[in-house]
């Protein structure tokens, strides 16, 4: 696992609660643009899960559905 200070934001896909995918960035931009490009790319995947996590404080940002 990357360092928080180095790769704070990650974004993680789960298929039926299963580990599928995941990435790790150092800027929130960047992180927010993966996040709805995963969402395009895998949001059609049934039991597809997308979380979008800040790993300075463990805080959930954004998820989908």
């Amino acid at each position: 696992m990357p360092e928080p200070d180095q790769q704070r934001y990650c974004l993680a896909l789960t298929i039926d609660g299963q580990p599928a995918m995941h990435g790790w960035w150092e800027n929130r931009e960047t992180a927010d643009r993966k996040f709805r490009s995963w969402i395009g790319e895998y949001g059609s995947v049934t039991g597809a899960r997308i979380t979008l996590t800040d790993q300075v404080g463990d805080r959930e940002l954004a998820a989908w559905p």
